[in-house]
């Protein structure tokens, strides 16, 4: 099998280090990925053969994400089970991210999409979306 076109990785900036493996870190490993390296500067965690790297450093300018601005909206997870996804919500919001769209959640994505619309308290949007199988007819 080629891993010709499969995400190899995704790197986020982030102004604060800490509170991003808080809120990330935790998610991340909440879906199944591990801690793969930990430096001064940052930190990845892998699932298979993709990973993802949150970073902070000189580079890093300061401000708040922006995910209405031309860049990265969002990432978005596969998350298991509606059971699964409802779950991990509940967890969520005990680990500093908001449910965005509640008044429609979990259908906010529309009525043939379950999924939860998350964000942490830097504007970092995150897509959990539950298994089609769970989908009512």
């Amino acid at each position: 099998m080629s891993s010709r076109g499969v995400l190899h990785h995704v790197e986020l900036w982030v102004r604060d280090l800490d509170a991003a493996e808080a809120s990330l870190g935790w998610l991340l490993e909440a879906l199944g990925h591990e801690r793969e390296r930990t430096w001064a500067t940052g930190r990845s965690w892998r699932l298979g053969e993709t990973y993802v790297v949150v970073e902070s450093g000189p580079d890093v300018l300061d401000g708040p994400h922006q995910r209405t601005r031309a860049g990265l909206n969002h990432l978005a997870f596969w998350a298991g089970t509606a059971q699964q996804l409802d779950d991990l919500v509940t967890d969520a919001l005990r680990h500093g991210w908001s449910l965005l769209y509640a008044d429609r959640h979990p259908y906010a994505g529309g009525p043939q999409h379950r999924a939860a619309y998350l964000e942490d308290a830097d504007g970092f949007e995150v897509e959990l979306v539950a298994d089609t199988a769970d989908l009512p007819l």
